[in-house]
């Protein structure tokens, strides 16, 4: 076999070389696309439901990854190295040995609201009522939760279950809804909706998947009697009658059916009639209609020129613009479902300086 010329053997080995390191990289994205499909498809089942766990997965990994690449990446850049455990001399004192409370400084700690039912072993002492306000929630909650018999039936070393909100925690069964849930528990089904911890598979439907854990806010057990909760439903007196001085009108007439709690920063006025909705006091239109194609749905926010602001909710019509004045109980829309609704009512909101306030404060 004649020998080929070199430059002719490594032009040969470059070719073969280029064909085998493209048909690998053909093979390797054809290998990725088949995984980008199967992926694609498990995040699109049941409308994204699977789409939080991946994200939350993913970035706990890169936590993960960033926890456990500091330290090489912090000691082989120049001017990074650093060692905490090191006392740097301070004024002739030892960080390390200094004293906050000597330097007047101090820890906030914020609360968070609780999301989840936790455990609470009975010390000596405690008394439903007692735990009850130490949770922020009534004693039906806790008996509810733990079947309790009685008002004494805890002792110490007992370990029972607290709601992270008053109300009942509920196991979903094939074939309920919010609605039927909420029928059983007389509660309102918007406050389930409008509780930020619970889940639905369809955000727009409110779709539920049997099994999950629901909690039902202010929710009451069936055919028993309460030991304290107060009904706080309750019918509104008609729009537009006079209030003292600093104080609203009354936007619409209806039932409360939803009062203003930390996840819920308004009132919820039902009425199957969907009546006008009037403003609750003279000011300027600063919002007017669906800028975000969900929420608070059809709203009218008013500016009243002296640091507060009011928010109507859910309307099915708007019968004012943005820059428009009103005056008090002038009609600005109709009640409606429009947004993030289970059903006909308006979502109430007053602000004073941009914080929100119950309105039943200032609605008498």
């Amino acid at each position: 076999m004649k020998k080929l010329p070199l430059w002719q053997e490594i032009f040969e080995f470059s070719r073969f070389l280029l064909n085998y390191f493209k048909k690998r990289l053909v093979f390797t994205f054809q290998r990725f696309e088949v995984f980008k499909d199967f992926l694609v498809g498990g995040l699109m089942v049941k409308r994204g439901r699977y789409a939080r766990p991946f994200l939350h997965s993913s970035m706990a990994g890169l936590v993960v990854l960033g926890i456990l690449l500091a330290p090489l990446i912090g000691n082989n850049i120049p001017g990074l190295a650093y060692n905490p455990w090191e006392e740097i001399e301070l004024g002739g004192q030892a960080m390390g040995s200094r004293s906050f409370e000597a330097s007047g400084l101090t820890t906030l700690i914020s609360v968070k609201p609780r999301a989840t039912v936790i455990n609470y072993l009975v010390k000596e002492g405690d008394t439903v009522s007692a735990i009850s306000q130490k949770f922020g929630v009534d004693t039906d909650t806790i008996r509810w939760a733990n079947d309790l018999t009685s008002i004494n039936a805890i002792k110490p070393g007992d370990e029972i279950k607290i709601l992270p909100v008053t109300g009942v925690s509920h196991k979903v069964r094939r074939g309920e809804t919010i609605y039927s849930i909420g029928k059983k528990y007389d509660a309102n089904p918007q406050a389930i909706v409008d509780y930020p911890f619970n889940d639905f598979a369809n955000d727009e439907t409110f779709a539920l998947v049997a099994g999950q854990l629901l909690i039902v806010p202010d929710g009451v057990m069936p055919e028993q009697q309460p030991w304290e909760r107060p009904a706080y439903i309750a019918q509104t007196p008609d729009a537009g009658v006079v209030s003292a001085t600093g104080q609203f009108v009354w936007p619409t007439g209806g039932n409360i059916s939803q009062r203003f709690v930390w996840y819920h920063r308004g009132l919820d006025i039902a009425n199957k009639a969907a009546p006008a909705i009037v403003a609750a006091d003279s000011g300027k239109v600063i919002v007017a209609g669906f800028p975000d194609r969900f929420g608070y749905g059809n709203r009218v926010i008013i500016d009243h020129g002296n640091g507060f602001t009011t928010l109507y909710g859910h309307l099915s019509k708007i019968y004012v613009a943005v820059g428009q004045t009103v005056n008090r109980g002038t009609a600005i829309g109709q009640m409606g479902s429009t947004g993030r609704s289970t059903g006909i009512h308006l979502h109430f909101e007053v602000h004073k300086n941009g914080v929100a306030q119950d309105p039943l404060a200032y609605l008498k």
